[in-house]
């Protein structure tokens, strides 16, 4: 909902309810590429405003006015955050009784999650920028988060997942896998779910299945904020060759390239090294 508004918000928190979702999850802190206003420093991982902070509560608030007090909610703050500012969010929306606070800074430095864990009561969740069992190790035996998310498309595949939820599973840590915006990725995230006995929920971006209708057969069993299995094999699905090409693409078009990275120069603007060449 970056850039819409609480009035947007709003109405899309309803429509989610009345799918049958339990659970929503929403980006609270306004990115300054999209809202024009500059809230963080030229990295994204800066010291946050005062202002940023405060309509973050007032966002959180709305949503929690609208969906009530047992729908749960989970925020996302996408590793833009230095660690003061990540205690300091916390903490400001902690009265809305959030399951988690992702992704408050970035992952690689597990002393600022230990700083933070020892500064909130709000629990933590990272996962999505991890890659192997090996990535989880210390972050899960050290207890510094309640909830891992891999992405199946990045953490390597269905048995690697299954090993990270295992080892999650040890030290009482849910799972919730990532929705990497693909249907194929997908699928095969559903199929793994259902064998994690520590899974919290799966995620997914409802609003895209309009477009994997087109791409994929059958489309996924959705009932209620429910996906059922269709007893097929595999995946439980077959991709539409012909439907694909709709949505070809150039690869190096602005188009195609993630939020954080520059076309002009071939560089990112996030966290990683600025390479012109």
């Amino acid at each position: 909902s970056f850039g819409k508004g609480i009035d947007v918000l709003i109405e899309e928190a309803k429509l989610t309810v009345e799918a049958g979702y339990e659970a929503i999850k929403t980006d609270p802190f306004p990115n300054r590429r999209t809202m024009g206003e500059t809230y963080y420093g030229a990295n994204m991982v800066e010291r946050m405003e005062p202002k940023a902070i405060a309509d973050a509560v007032e966002w959180m608030e709305a949503l929690r006015e609208t969906v009530g007090p047992d729908y749960e909610l989970l925020v996302d703050a996408h590793a833009r955050m230095d660690v003061a500012s990540a205690i300091k969010a916390a903490n400001a929306i902690e009265h809305v009784d959030l399951v988690w606070f992702e992704e408050p800074t970035h992952v690689e430095n597990h002393n600022s999650l230990r700083q933070i864990r020892e500064n909130t009561s709000v629990p933590l969740c990272v996962g999505e920028r991890h890659f192997t069992r090996w990535d989880y190790d210390e972050i899960l035996r050290d207890r510094l988060v309640d909830y891992i998310m891999p992405d199946i498309a990045w953490c390597g595949g269905i048995s690697e997942i299954r090993r990270i939820a295992s080892m999650a599973e040890t030290q009482y840590i849910r799972v919730s896998p990532h929705d990497a915006l693909g249907p194929v990725a997908i699928a095969a995230s559903f199929q793994a779910s259902i064998a994690i006995p520590n899974l919290y929920r799966e995620e997914c971006l409802h609003t895209w299945f309009k477009t994997f209708e087109k791409v994929i057969t059958p489309m996924f069993d959705i009932r209620n904020g429910s996906i059922f299995p269709n007893g097929r094999p595999g995946l439980g699905i077959e991709l539409i060759p012909e439907a694909l090409e709709e949505f070809k693409i150039d690869v190096d078009s602005p188009e195609a390239q993630p939020g954080w990275w520059n076309s002009s120069n071939k560089s990112t603007n996030a966290w990683a090294t600025q390479d012109d060449d």
